[in-house]
Order: C-alpha cells, then structure tokens, then sequence
C-alpha cells in the first residue's frame, strides 16, 4: 500500500483532520509506543482519551507519569506473555490482544475477582504472517464453545493486524473478511462474547479498514511520526 503523506502541521491539527474522515462510530486510539510524556499531552488536549500500549512495562511507567489525566482509557494491543496477564489487567481497560485459548483462560481466572472486569477482543490471524500472534479462522471457529465460558473476560468483539506491504485491494479484502467473520459469530448467539467492536486499521490502511466496518482504529505514525530507532 502506498505510505500515508508527510506529517504536517501540528498533533492538535493531524488528529482534527483524521476525525474529519471518521464516522462517529468509529474510536481513535493513539498507539503511544515510545512516544514521549510531552507528546501523549498534547494528544489529550486535542481531545484523544484513548491510549494504546504495546507493552504492559511501558504503560505501567507512563501512567504514573499521567496520574493528573483521571478520564484517560489504557488499552493494551501488543502480545501479552502468560507471566504478564495480572499486571495487564491492573493496567489497561481493554486487552485488544488475546491471541490464545490458554491466555484467554488464564485472563478469566485472574479477572474473576476483580471489581472492574477487563473489556477484551480476540486477535484474528486472517493472513500468513510469522511476525503476528492470533487465531486463524478455523482455530477461533473451533475454541469458541470453550470461550464462551470466559464471562469474566467481557469479549467485546476481534481485533486483527495484518502483514506489512499488502495492496490496498488486499487490505480491504482482509477487513471484509474480519466483518464477515464478526457476523458469523454474532449468528451463535453466544451469551459471554459479543461481536461489537472491529479493532482494525492502523497508520496505513485505516481507511479501509473504516470502510469495512471497524469500530477501533490504531493509530501511531500518522499521528507521532516515526518512533525512534
């Protein structure tokens, strides 16, 4: 796909003119990898309340550092290791990244005690990729009966990251799939996991990713530029 153009002008005015191409159905994340203090205010005062974190020891850090910013949603979108999954749920409001039937237990159980439950989508795997976790099609379709068992886990819904250098034709093929999966699901009527958010697109190829039907978009570099080698 062809790379979004320069960044111009300041965040303030980048995340203006990214809202003015979203539905209002459509929640705006800032991915904040490596992404300073100082930056992730302004963010804020541009009106973002939604910041997404790869990692659980980075949030844990930052969040101390933006303590003053009370009305802020965390969500966690990178691969959570097992060893992890109670800091995470002390962390974020939404884990975007249960890539597996074992972690996807193991949350629940840990969540089980917990006065605020975690809001929770299923990484998909819809393509060939060995640089991204999740399940493939087949792979959700059979854990689902098993899933649906988590209530502690509140599924909200799919998130899904494709590979890098796909067409466009590609990206929007692959969305509509993750829509066409969703509504599969939706049909079973499975009481504990529910299919209303699409947490796709990112930097890239959100557009098509919002034509598809996401609901969450993740965004970073269109937003912060380039993180730091």
């Amino acid at each position: 796909m062809t790379a979004f153009s320069q960044l111009s002008g300041t965040i303030a005015e980048r995340i203006h003119q990214i809202r003015q191409t979203l539905p209002d159905s459509v929640r705006l994340l800032a991915v904040t990898k490596q992404v300073s203090i100082e930056l992730m205010r302004a963010a804020y005062d541009a009106g973002v309340r939604d910041f997404a974190e790869n990692r659980v020891q980075e949030a844990e850090a930052k969040q101390v550092q933006l303590h003053d910013l009370t009305d802020v949603t965390w969500h966690l979108i990178g691969h959570l290791q097992s060893n992890k999954a109670q800091k995470a749920l002390e962390c974020f409001q939404w884990i975007h990244s249960i890539d597996d039937l074992k972690l996807a237990q193991r949350l629940n159980r840990l969540a089980a005690p917990l006065p605020q439950k975690p809001q929770s989508l299923l990484q998909v795997k819809l393509l060939p990729d060995p640089t991204k976790y999740g399940w493939s099609v087949a792979e959700l379709m059979n854990d689902l009966s098993v899933l649906n068992q988590c209530e502690d886990l509140r599924i909200q819904g799919l998130m899904t990251i494709l590979p890098y250098g796909l067409t466009s034709t590609e990206a929007t093929t692959a969305f509509q799939q993750m829509q066409t999966l969703a509504n599969t699901i939706r049909q079973q009527n499975l009481p504990h996991i529910q299919m209303q958010v699409l947490s796709m697109g990112m930097s890239n190829d959100y557009r098509f990713a919002v034509q598809a039907g996401a609901t969450m978009v993740r965004l970073g570099r269109i937003l912060f530029g380039d993180r730091p080698a």
